[in-house]
């Protein structure tokens, strides 16, 4: 099942890493990612997409059969998505893990839907789903689905002004196992 738009995503916190269930809670409430997968010839390429998350913690994205994201996931599985955070102060979340592409045409329609209304902030109307069939024939759409494994976070520090009395620290994190329970 395909999980709605959340009302507020989830807020990092500023002062220590984010807990396992955190950054699942993170990568659930938030809508856009930086999709990355290996090229052939060159280094890894990039782009901004909106994905739907599950409630079994796939994350889905929609493309065309065209473009690299199918090729690319149909020659090696492994994948990035560079969750972001659209308020400040600025967070990311980076999720490992392996895609296959699905080509079910209701699944392909559903999730387009579904990232319509992540675009506009309120889910699409039935009416619309005629068109989205349309354009999902037309433009040869597909689906990849992701599943997680691991996910790096690196907790936001900033400045938020010039005269901070506190220096500006940093700290390191880790790939954590994307299911691992929070620490007791």
């Amino acid at each position: 099942m395909l999980l709605p738009l959340a009302s507020e995503p989830f807020t990092a916190p500023t002062d220590r890493d984010m807990l396992p269930s955190e950054r699942r809670t993170f990568v659930r409430t938030h809508r856009t990612c930086v999709f990355g997968y290996p090229r052939l010839n060159d280094g890894p390429a990039l782009s901004v997409v909106y994905y739907i998350p599950t409630d079994d913690d796939e994350l889905l994205v929609s493309t065309m059969t065209g473009r690299g994201k199918a090729h690319a996931v149909a020659r090696n599985p492994k994948v990035s998505l560079c969750v972001l955070d659209e308020r400040w102060p600025f967070t990311y979340l980076q999720v490992y893990a392996d895609a296959t592409v699905d080509r079910d045409p209701q699944l392909v329609v559903d999730v387009m839907m579904a990232v319509g209304g992540r675009m506009s902030g309120q889910p699409l109307g039935d009416e619309a789903r005629p068109v989205v069939e349309a354009m999902a024939a037309e433009e040869h759409r597909v689906v990849v689905r992701c599943r997680p494994y691991a996910t790096f976070a690196q907790p936001p520090r900033h400045l938020h002004r010039n005269d901070q009395a506190d220096p500006l620290t940093h700290w390191v994190s880790g790939a954590v196992a994307w299911d691992a329970p929070d620490p007791t």
